[in-house]
């Protein structure tokens, strides 16, 4: 009898499509994001199971929005969707789980706190309760998909607790964790009332992946922390726990991108083509961009203020230098989020106002998604990118910026506080994102940096991040669960 191969179980919030009506027509859209570009070769491959949430259905025909409420289907959709190899099991929530779940714990509690802005929070114990519940849903699903043998992959911090659930069903199954986003420092993390349950339901998996050394080191030091039952080994890079019976291994693992897909684009004709336009439409100005999701957390504010500053202690530069500033939509339901959208259209308008004159605008500023062909364009136009989040996991933006720069020209502009800036920082030029001078100054050295410096500085991003891709990120993470 043929050995059954054991097969892959990702699970993850949002399935990696998203659904639009078009025409009066739901269709299931596929995402291009890196992990998924990492995920389904090894699905193909394998075969298995990617398990999440529908989610909200995308902008209708009449521009407005929809909660997915035909399972049925959802369901035939998402048949008509995957390879052979693997299949898709969407969990559904019901409007209440979809609020106390992901727009109060994960989005009201979690993101705030592990992005070091605690002051956000709002700890409300429904949130906790509803947190419970629907980690408890998705482990149902996982149990209903996997088999004994098979791979287990949870991602992210909306689902920290699926594991607790899973294990106590699947004892002996392989079960693995990556964190997206930054791990707090014990003094930040000791405000989360369930920070204990939080904490033992990591360690119920194998291994625990999280994006940098100082990541890793914060998980670390907060196990040793809150609880005292636990023991800490290291051997090398590498650091296992023991608790309650059971071994987990926790190791950094930096996230990363396609370099070969951006870089190739980069080069196509119609991405040249349009690059050239954009540079021609801005006047041959020196463009300086931001491209960040809508958050509290990118430091858009911030960086506008830095701008102004740019315009006001360098009076030489105005006519010469344009911020290209893309804001994504993001969580617009939640009032912070409006809030800090009124701002930034208000410090637009501001800049705008006292620093523009006739044929020069300082601040073009698009508050929509971007398709990749022209994002990337945008990447190879632009002489600087200038990503300064208040604090980021990864920030997969930078990496991008740098994958299509196939001319080994442009400069980054990167936050320390990036997760990606260990990796970036000897390439990149380094600011403190709060220090509005500080970012202003960086900027205009990059307006003045020599071509020799900025194509020695570009070439070793461009090689760091060839070198570590998408690829390399999921094969070592594979290689250390084995």
């Amino acid at each position: 009898m043929a050995t059954r191969r054991r097969q892959l179980v990702v699970v993850s919030n949002r399935l990696p499509l998203s659904f639009k009506q078009y025409k009066g027509e739901l269709k299931a859209v596929p995402s291009s994001g890196g992990l998924v570009s990492a995920l389904v070769p090894i699905l193909k491959d394998h075969g298995g199971t990617w398990i999440g949430s529908p989610g909200i259905a995308g902008l209708g025909d009449d521009g407005g929005t929809s909660r997915l409420s035909d399972e049925a289907g959802i369901q035939k959709l998402l048949d008509d969707s995957h390879d052979d190899a693997y299949r898709y099991l969407p969990v559904h929530l019901t409007e209440e789980e979809q609020t106390n779940f992901y727009e109060g714990f994960s989005n009201e509690i979690i993101w705030p706190l592990f992005h070091d802005l605690q002051s956000r929070c709002r700890f409300f114990p429904r949130y906790w309760d509803f947190y419970q519940r629907v980690n408890r849903k998705f482990a149902e699903a996982a149990m209903s998909a996997a088999k004994a043998d098979d791979i287990v992959w949870i991602q992210d911090y909306q689902l920290m607790l699926v594991a607790s659930y899973l294990r106590k069903h699947r004892p002996k199954s392989k079960l693995a964790f990556f964190m997206h986003i930054p791990f707090p420092a014990p003094d930040i993390f000791e405000k989360l009332p369930w920070r204990g349950a939080i904490l033992e339901g990591l360690l119920e998996h194998d291994l625990v992946g999280l994006q940098t050394l100082r990541d890793e080191r914060n998980f670390v030091a907060c196990i040793r922390s809150f609880l005292p039952g636990a023991k800490v080994e290291r051997s090398g890079d590498v650091r296992r726990v023991y608790y309650a019976n059971h071994k987990t291994r926790v190791q950094s693992f930096p996230i990363s991108i396609d370099f070969k897909q951006y870089s190739d684009a980069a080069q196509s004709a119609p991405v040249v083509e349009r690059a050239a336009k954009i540079r021609a439409e801005l006047r041959d100005v020196h463009i300086a961009l931001g491209v960040d999701r809508l958050d509290y957390t990118k430091g858009i504010p911030e960086r506008l203020r830095a701008f102004s500053c740019l315009l006001s202690d360098y009076p030489e530069l105005r006519g010469k230098v344009a911020l290209f500033q893309i804001v994504v939509p993001s969580r617009e339901t939640i009032v912070g989020y409006q809030n800090l959208m009124a701002e930034i259209e208000r410090s637009v308008t501001h800049i705008n106002g006292e620093f523009g004159g006739t044929g020069w605008v300082p601040v073009h500023y698009l508050h929509r998604s971007i398709p990749k062909e022209e994002l990337i364009a945008l990447y190879k136009a632009s002489n600087t990118a200038l990503i300064t989040p208040l604090k980021d996991g990864m920030n997969l933006v930078a990496k991008e910026y740098c994958a299509s720069r196939s001319d080994s020209d442009g400069v980054l502009v990167l936050s320390e506080f990036a997760g990606a800036a260990p990796e970036l920082g000897k390439g990149a030029v380094l600011v403190n994102p709060y220090d509005e001078i500080g970012v202003a100054e960086a900027l205009n050295r990059s307006i003045h940096m020599t071509r020799e410096e900025r194509r020695r500085r570009m070439s070793r991003l461009r090689a760091g991040i060839r070198r570590h891709d998408i690829l390399h990120w999921r094969d070592n993470f594979f290689a250390a669960l084995e």
